[in-house]
C-alpha cells in the first residue's frame, strides 16, 4: 500500500470543496448580478414593502411586529395543547349511557343472557357501553335488542321546535349503503 505526500492530500481536500462550493458561490454571484441589472424592479420591491409596513403602522415612529414572535406570543403557554370540548360547539354531553348520541354510536354486538339482551356499542372516543332494552341515552331511548341489531327510537327537534320521535334502526353487520 503506497502512502500519498500530505501535501497532496491537502490539494485532494481543497479540490473538492471547490467543486462542492463553486456552485453555490456561482448562484449568489448571478442573483447579484440581476438585482444590478433590474435596479427599477429591485426599487419597486421596496416601495411595496414600504407600503406593506405603513399599512402594518401608521405610526412612523413605530416599528413593525415581527410575525414569529407574534404568533408565539398569541397563544397561551398554560392552555393544554390537547382540548377536552370537541370542535362543532354544543353543551358537554353528560358521563356514561346518558351521554350517549343515536347518530354517533357503532353496534358492535348483542349478547343473550338469562337476564335478558344487552348490547355492546362504541361511541366516537372508542370507549365500549353495554346497553340493555329501555335504557334513556342522550336523545332518545334503547327500543329493541336483537341478535342482528338495536333499534333506537330518537327524539329530536324541527327547525319550528316541534319535538320530532323517529325510529333508527343500527345493525351488527350493516349492508352495502346502509349507514352504521
Amino acid at each position: 500500500m503506497m502512502r500519498l505526500p500530505k501535501a497532496f492530500n491537502i490539494l485532494l481536500t481543497a479540490l473538492a470543496l471547490s467543486v462542492c462550493l463553486v456552485p453555490i458561490t456561482w448562484a449568489q454571484g448571478q442573483a447579484q448580478t440581476q438585482q444590478q441589472a433590474n435596479p427599477a424592479k429591485k426599487s419597486a420591491h421596496k416601495a411595496k414593502a414600504k407600503a406593506a409596513a405603513a399599512k402594518a403602522a401608521p405610526d412612523a415612529n413605530a416599528a413593525a411586529p415581527n410575525p414569529a414572535v407574534v404568533k408565539v406570543a398569541e397563544r397561551d403557554p398554560f392552555v393544554p395543547l390537547v382540548n377536552e370540548h370537541k370542535p362543532g360547539g354544543g353543551p358537554p354531553l353528560p358521563p356514561g349511557k346518558a351521554g350517549l348520541v343515536v347518530a354517533t354510536i357503532r353496534v358492535d354486538g348483542a349478547v343473550r343472557s338469562p337476564n335478558g339482551m344487552f348490547a355492546v356499542v362504541t361511541n366516537p372516543d372508542q370507549r365500549v357501553y353495554f346497553l340493555r332494552e329501555g335504557d334513556q341515552l342522550y336523545d332518545g331511548d334503547v327500543e329493541k335488542i336483537g341478535l342482528d341489531g338495536v333499534t333506537f327510537k330518537e327524539v329530536s327537534k324541527d327547525a319550528f321546535g316541534k319535538s320530532v320521535e323517529k325510529i333508527v334502526t343500527k345493525r351488527i353487520y350493516p349492508s352495502a349503503g346502509e349507514q352504521q
